[in-house]
């Protein structure tokens, strides 16, 4: 039971579209991310995600809107729908997402960017 720095551990992020675990809570985790562009049409089945802008803005596409997350919001992906993260204007955006264990990186969509473990740091 320690506080967890979220600037520090961003510090050690240094990787676009791979996911680090800062903490679990019950069968949930905590993850940071980098991103940067477009990543990977996908949804998850049996999962909600939610993701928290901590700095610049995510735009997550839908097939019918894209919705414009700015810093400091947050947007919650229902499971079932498809998405796609992204990023405009080579801006490198930091997330949060909280999301279950049994989440898949890229849902059934099998891509070169698909992680399969989010280390722990």
């Amino acid at each position: 039971m320690n506080a967890i720095n979220i600037k520090d551990k961003f510090k050690l992020v240094d990787t676009q579209w791979h996911p680090r675990q800062i903490a679990t809570v019950d069968n949930m985790q905590v993850i940071l991310a980098k991103i940067q562009g477009e990543f990977v049409w996908h949804s998850h089945d049996d999962e909600d995600e939610l993701f928290q802008v901590i700095k610049g803005t995510l735009y997550m596409k839908f097939r019918d809107k894209t919705v414009t997350v700015n810093e400091g919001e947050l947007i919650v992906v229902p499971k079932g729908i498809e998405h796609c993260p992204a990023t405009k204007d080579d801006e490198e955006v930091h997330l949060l997402l909280f999301e279950k264990l049994s989440t898949a990186h890229t849902g059934n969509v099998k891509h070169e960017k698909t992680q399969t473990e989010y280390p722990k740091i």
